[in-house]
Parts: structure tokens; sequence; C-alpha cells
């Protein structure tokens, strides 16, 4: 199994794989929009591979073959003061 991936000029840490290369029919509209054209970024087969960098390689793969296409989005960015906060209530 094939799959290209893009990422989003609008959106930092943000990749769209899809199964072949400018082909996003399966993609939703709405998505596309807030993605923004599609950048390019690699081509990679997923058959060998048990892991990949940045993303779960069994969602990435179920999300191919279900919807055509995975969204990959930056983890939440932590609050430092609710960090903080939590540490303070150990003491």
């Amino acid at each position: 199994m094939f799959c290209v991936i893009y990422r989003s000029p609008q959106r930092e840490q943000t990749y769209l794989y899809v199964e072949k290369k400018d082909d996003f029919s399966r993609v939703p509209e709405e998505l596309l929009r807030g993605f923004g054209k599609p950048q390019l970024a690699m081509v990679l087969s997923l058959d060998k591979r048990d892991k990949l960098a940045n993303a779960d390689i069994n969602k990435v793969k179920q999300g191919l073959s279900d919807q055509g296409y995975y969204l990959q989005i930056p983890p939440p960015v932590e609050s430092l003061l609710n960090i903080h906060l939590d540490q303070s209530k150990k003491v």
C-alpha cells in the first residue's frame, strides 16, 4: 500500500495522507478548504513499515481504506499554567 503525504500551507504540522497523487476526490470539501492548497511532502510505501514518525500506522492504513484519506494534526499544546497548578497540588 502506497500513500501520498501533503503538508498544509495554512496549518503548521498538519498533513493529509491520500491513496493516489493529486486525488482528493474522497476528501471532504470543507476539510480541503481549511487545509489550504496541499503541498506535496512525500510518497511512502506502508507495506514494510511497522511505524511512522508522528502518526499511528494502523490508523493511517485504516483511514486510507475506510475514508480514502487520513488527516494528521499536531498534538495539543500543553498549558504551562495547568502543568504548574497540577504540580503545586502535589506538594
